[in-house]
């Protein structure tokens, strides 16, 4: 039988930390806008903090402290990934001569923008310390509740990327104007490289 409270606390908790605005959910936000592929990547993200969840709850952030090496891996493969997809994005904002056209032009394959999309949920060290780290800790609180609060976490991922990746699709009118596209891809493209920044200097 669930915990209310555990699975409440959960969920309050996982909510409060997936809500800070990330590389993550700025690729949601971007296929949510273009309507490619949004339920593929939603689920993507939503089951691979599922997964991370469950490792943290379960104890694998004991796993990654016995093992220093796989930060400086997580830390500079991701900066890397990050600095070479925000160079993406700012060379498509200063290249980008209209703006968002949902119907037209050639989306990626689905199986390229999942790529993409775990590349940067999988390379990015700021998600183990949320979800592996800090919900694992925070589980603690809760013996012989682990599996109610890490229920809880986990339905607060999917609900906001649901909502997120979905919701998007109202902003579409906004980002039809030239400008506004180019200011997005802008910003996604800075956002990558500040976070990539972060990483490298231990931010």
């Amino acid at each position: 039988m669930l915990s209310s409270a555990a699975f409440t606390t959960g969920f309050g908790v996982s909510l409060s930390l997936i809500l800070a605005i990330g590389a993550q959910n700025a690729f949601v936000l971007r296929q949510g806008i273009r309507n490619e592929h949004v339920l593929p990547v939603v689920l993507a993200c939503a089951l691979s903090d599922a997964i991370l969840i469950s490792f943290g709850v379960g104890g694998f952030r004991e796993i990654l402290a016995g093992a220093p090496w796989i930060d400086p891996l997580l830390r500079y493969g991701g900066a890397a990934f990050l600095a070479w997809y925000g160079a993406c994005n700012l060379r498509s904002a200063f290249r980008a001569t209209s703006g968002l056209a949902v119907d037209g032009g050639q989306a990626a394959s689905v199986w390229r923008t999942l790529g993409m999309c775990l590349a940067i949920t999988w390379l990015n060290p700021h998600v183990y310390l949320d979800t592996v780290v800090l919900i694992g800790t925070i589980s603690t609180q809760f013996p012989g509740q682990e599996g109610a609060f890490a229920a809880g976490a986990t339905s607060a991922s999917f609900v906001f990327f649901f909502v997120l990746g979905f919701g998007a699709r109202y902003l579409r009118p906004f980002f039809a104007l030239p400008r506004n596209w180019r200011v997005l891809e802008g910003a996604t493209g800075l956002l990558m490289w500040a976070i990539a920044a972060s990483l490298v200097t231990g931010g």
